[in-house]
């Protein structure tokens, strides 16, 4: 089985002890390339120096919305200059995390916006997909995304919304991040959606060190725990363990352009 964990924050400091040994032993049970997303300026570059350290990592740099208070407006530029130095660079994958989060409270939703469009436009100019955040808001994102039309696409990560707005998604051409959530027993809605959607436009994901699945409860979520996502994926959607996981990796590798 060979899998790729589409997102991940390994950067965080919960992993600074046993990253290598963990990302070994993932690899060991198949994960062979993992996403590491940057969230605002101050990881960056740590995000960018462990993709460069490790052949199994690939790095996506963003502003993430629950940041909002740590984003300046020279932040997209100095974004822009970044992704300027960096084009053509094997180890830059996508532009991400960043998206809309209408659940956190006190986010204004005129900055998100900004910020938002901002980093749409950037994706734009550089080619780059986009792995988006999408929280209690897909309909003004799936505004966004029609007006946009990224030449690219990308993932709606950790995506929990309804069939339509599936597939309005997959009209447009993006991919659904799914990871821990829907292997809850309450995970209702997940459960019924999962099996209608096609399997080119899904990708698997941690979202490491949160969204711990089922069957770790309470413990600190990594890319070692992708393969029993998978399994349990596959069962919720009638298919084969294999079946997804190589679905799941080809996409993955169109996104990227890998």
């Amino acid at each position: 089985m060979r899998l790729v964990d589409t997102h991940t924050h390994l950067d965080f400091p919960v992993f600074e002890a046993d990253r290598g040994a963990l990302l070994d032993q993932a690899q060991a049970r198949g994960v062979e390339r993992v996403v590491v997303l940057a969230v605002h300026r101050a990881n960056w570059q740590r995000v960018w120096d462990l993709a460069e350290q490790d052949p199994r990592l690939y790095a996506a740099l963003g502003l993430h919305p629950v940041y909002l208070a740590e984003h300046r407006p020279q932040h997209i530029d100095e974004l822009r200059h970044r992704l300027e130095r960096l084009a053509g660079a094997h180890k830059l994958c996508a532009l991400g995390e960043f998206g809309l989060d209408y659940y956190v409270p006190g986010l204004a939703r005129d900055a998100q916006q900004y910020w938002f469009e901002a980093q749409l436009a950037l994706a734009a100019e550089f080619e780059l997909p986009v792995l988006l955040h999408v929280r209690h808001c897909h309909a003004p994102v799936i505004a966004a995304l029609k007006r946009y039309k990224l030449a690219r696409r990308g993932i709606i990560h950790a995506f929990s919304g309804s069939y339509e707005e599936a597939r309005e998604y997959i009209k447009l051409g993006y991919c659904l991040g799914v990871g821990g959530a829907p292997t809850w027993p309450q995970a209702h809605r997940l459960h019924k959606v999962l099996p209608r959607l096609p399997l080119e436009h899904v990708v698997l994901e941690t979202d490491a060190p949160d969204m711990a699945p089922a069957m770790h409860p309470g413990v600190r979520n990594s890319p070692l725990h992708l393969p029993d996502i998978c399994q349990a994926l596959a069962q919720c959607m009638g298919l084969e363990p294999q079946a997804l996981a190589q679905a799941s990796t080809a996409n993955a590798y169109r996104v990227f352009g890998w």
